[in-house]
């Protein structure tokens, strides 16, 4: 299906006051941030920016309702997969049908939103509970991605975030 086709399925849904269209996406934030505005000397250049060295990172699921931009989230601490991805749609499930529409979920093509470990339980939720997916290759369909960058601007842009501090287990790091 063409972008165009696609574009003009998902406002014939969005329109629908039966369904309720929601927008689903993971994403990671960096512990490092990122910086946006910097005072820099005048007669400098090429500014080096230095970051801490590390890919410390934050994961999460997130699904935006199109229609209030009710926010459901999970911290996802080890990795995004099948299973994980599951249990993220059991929970956005069961906080959508609260309202006695059918659900429609725009999400995008990752290899583990088609997974077998799902399906069966995908199949059982139909049609009350669908999943629609973007064509390859077309993040910027997906509304929550405006969400994930308004969320960057405002929480993580020209921000400091000190190294994690772990305290050394007893006789660790004591030299003699």
């Amino acid at each position: 299906m063409n972008f165009r086709r696609h574009i003009k399925k998902l406002r014939r849904v969005a329109a629908d006051p039966e369904i309720d269209l929601w927008s689903t996406d993971e994403v990671h934030f960096q512990q490092y941030g990122s910086r946006c505005l910097m005072w820099v000397p005048p007669e400098e250049k090429d500014p080096v920016l230095l970051h801490h060295p590390t890919r410390k990172s934050v994961g999460y699921f997130g699904a935006v309702r199109m229609r209030d931009g009710k926010l459901v989230f999970q911290r996802e601490e080890e990795m995004f997969n099948a299973l994980t991805f599951h249990v993220f749609l059991k929970r956005l499930r069961q906080a959508s049908s609260r309202s006695g529409r059918r659900v429609v979920v725009i999400i995008d093509n990752a290899r583990y939103h088609h997974a077998k470990l799902h399906a069966d339980w995908r199949n059982q939720q139909t049609p009350n509970f669908m999943l629609d997916f973007l064509p390859p290759y077309s993040p910027d369909l997906n509304p929550i991605e405006r969400l994930w960058k308004l969320t960057r601007k405002l929480c993580l842009h020209n921000r400091y975030f000190p190294p994690p501090h772990h305290p050394l287990p007893p006789g660790e790091g004591k030299r003699d």
